[in-house]
């Protein structure tokens, strides 16, 4: 099986950042006991990581991390990478909750720029994936901030102000938000647009663009629940014209159908552990169609090796 490693792969700064702190909070003074106000990045094997070392991860996404919340009454919370809104914040403060936050810098900088426009008058047309706690924190900084997924939800928008600006999630696709913003201009003629596509998310895409049309199949290693890994698996498809599977770890590849291929792609998202990636692409390396014993695809990734350090 011949296989192309898609560069860049794996982790972002914002991802090793809430990784290290998590991972090193048991060696702090801190207040038990300790909860992650979500999943501290949307990968289920590194939730469970941290739950065998006794932090509580507070999952439930029918809950906003305000409701979410209401369920601590005393130790630590930790705000994840994807930020959480000042009304959180605040609300954690009053009920004497320490607090460790892990907010990415691009986040950070994403609802900064939501503020200074807001500030100016401006109301906000912000494109993100409902439910998503990055969104729904800029949602909440405001009612002036608008929240659509995609071009048809332009036309539900009603805005009774000159002064429309318009940005978006920092996991999005970077064509999707393009065509938005192309779209928006027929809405609203003057508005100003921020692209606050961060730059893992983009240099991501743009390396499934660069995929050679000799590829079968591209792999893309993410959890379902994780935006950058779904949009680069959408990019493969719609853009690079290469059929994609997103898979969580190597045991989701469908034996009978990776016969099929002679060459492959893989790449993974942003809040995947390298040790599932490498695993994956060990597998693909020695597969053979006409080798049953090449065939095994059972991870063996558990919560102790998870972070062990590989050069795959």
């Amino acid at each position: 099986m011949e296989i192309v490693k898609i560069t860049p792969r794996g982790y972002c700064h914002g991802v090793v950042n809430a990784i290290n702190t998590i991972t090193k909070i048991d060696q702090k003074s801190t207040k038990k006991p300790i909860y992650i106000l979500g999943m501290v990045i949307h990968n289920k094997m590194v939730v469970e990581s941290f739950r065998e070392k006794g932090v509580i991860t507070l999952h439930d996404p029918s809950k906003s991390r305000s409701e979410l919340l209401d369920l601590i009454d005393e130790g630590t919370v930790v705000f994840t990478a994807h930020g959480v809104s000042p009304k959180v914040v605040q609300k954690a403060k009053d009920k004497g909750l320490d607090i460790i936050d892990t907010t990415c810098k691009d986040v950070i900088k994403s609802q900064t720029v939501v503020n200074d426009y807001l500030s100016q008058g401006y109301d906000i047309i912000y494109i993100g994936k409902k439910g998503h706690p990055e969104s729904e924190a800029s949602r909440e900084i405001s009612e002036r901030v608008h929240l659509i997924t995609d071009v048809e939800e332009l036309q539900d928008v009603v805005i009774d102000n000159p002064l429309v600006a318009l940005t978006n999630q920092t996991t999005m696709s970077i064509f999707d938000v393009y065509n938005i913003a192309e779209k928006a201009k027929d809405f609203y003629p003057n508005i100003v647009f921020i692209d606050e596509i961060c730059n893992a998310t983009r240099i991501r895409q743009e390396g499934i663009m660069k995929q050679d049309e000799s590829i079968d199949h591209c792999f893309i290693v993410g959890d379902q629940m994780s935006n950058n890994s779904i949009k680069l698996a959408a990019v493969s498809k719609e853009k690079a014209n290469i059929d994609s599977t997103l898979i969580e770890r190597v045991s989701d590849i469908d034996i009978e159908k990776l016969k099929t291929y002679n060459k492959v792609s893989i790449s993974s998202g942003a809040s995947t552990p390298t040790q599932v990636t490498n695993e994956v692409i060990e597998f693909l390396s020695k597969f053979d169609r006409e080798d049953p014993s090449t065939w095994d695809n059972r991870s063996k990734i558990n919560s102790t090796n998870l972070f062990k350090k590989s050069t795959s």
